[in-house]
């Protein structure tokens, strides 16, 4: 992302969102503020996509990740937690589409620059701000998001959801991993969903391989290149490491085959991960 500016490559994932609602009715993933939010831009979007064929592979990804991430979401709130953070959260409706409960709190947390340019978004589609919504600015490489969240009212000791998708890719591999471990230090407990993508040649097929080096191609054009990529066996050693004890793993594929009658080949070898640690045990949490 550019200094000072909001990030191209959130508002390119918002077009994603908002195309799948009309190309393909919503299939996998329903939003119906995905139109909303992207205002005269929402046209635009759709127009690129029934002129590109090629980008239906990533739109449909981007839809599966955000119906995966929220289906979570939800389980999680079902079962108690009342803390969601998004990480870098871009233009995502999901803090305006989710019901109000006792105690629950959406931290939004992303880019000060993004974050502005999401609220004048949100204002001009007339999308009200919810009470349970609290926007958290912070830069990832430069700050700890954790402290970021306690000051903006994040209790530690609590369980929370993280949904942190289209992020990690644009990150160093030093800065997902501090992310991670701040995420399974939390003595409350975590459950987070993330996406992440493959070396490029890890990938079989060679029109996905295609597919990635025209995404990266383009998103490093707009000034956020494409910098961390993770061997899946690797990275699910290393999530068990940091204390993960529930690790599930899918690619696109898979994720197509549970929301849709037809599987897509899709996803320029981006995958999906859903890893949940347990809170503390009482005894240790008073421990230095």
């Amino acid at each position: 992302m550019q200094e000072g500016q909001f990030s191209r490559t959130a508002l390119g994932a918002a077009g994603h969102r908002a195309a799948h609602q009309v190309l393909e009715d919503g299939r996998f993933f329903a939003d119906p503020l995905a139109l909303s939010i992207l205002g005269d831009e929402a046209q635009e979007a759709i127009d690129k996509a029934r002129n590109e064929p090629l980008r239906r592979g990533l739109r449909l990804f981007i839809a599966l990740r955000s119906r995966f991430a929220e289906d979570a979401a939800h389980a999680a709130i079902a079962r108690g937690t009342r803390q969601i953070v998004v990480l870098g959260a871009g233009l995502d409706t999901f803090a305006y589409r989710l019901a109000p409960q006792a105690d629950l709190h959406v931290f939004e947390i992303d880019h000060p620059a993004t974050q502005a340019e999401k609220r004048r978004r949100l204002a001009a589609a007339d999308i009200a701000e919810p009470a349970h919504a609290v926007y958290v600015g912070c830069d990832f490489e430069r700050e700890s998001f954790v402290d970021t969240l306690t000051r903006a009212g994040f209790d530690k000791t609590r369980p929370a959801f993280f949904i942190w998708l289209g992020v990690t890719a644009y990150l160093t591999h030093e800065a997902v991993m501090a992310t991670l471990a701040a995420i399974a230090a939390l003595p409350g407990g975590a459950e987070i969903v993330f996406d992440y993508v493959v070396p490029l040649e890890a990938i079989e097929r060679a029109s996905a391989r295609a597919a990635r080096r025209q995404l990266a191609a383009k998103v490093a054009a707009a000034g956020e290149p494409l910098r961390a990529e993770f061997d899946p066996p690797a990275l699910r050693a290393a999530l068990a490491a940091l204390g993960f004890n529930e690790i599930e793993e899918r690619g696109s594929e898979e994720i197509a085959a549970r929301y849709g009658p037809k599987p897509t080949r899709r996803g320029a070898g981006a995958r999906l991960i859903r890893a949940a640690k347990a809170p503390r045990a009482a005894s240790s949490l008073g421990r230095r």
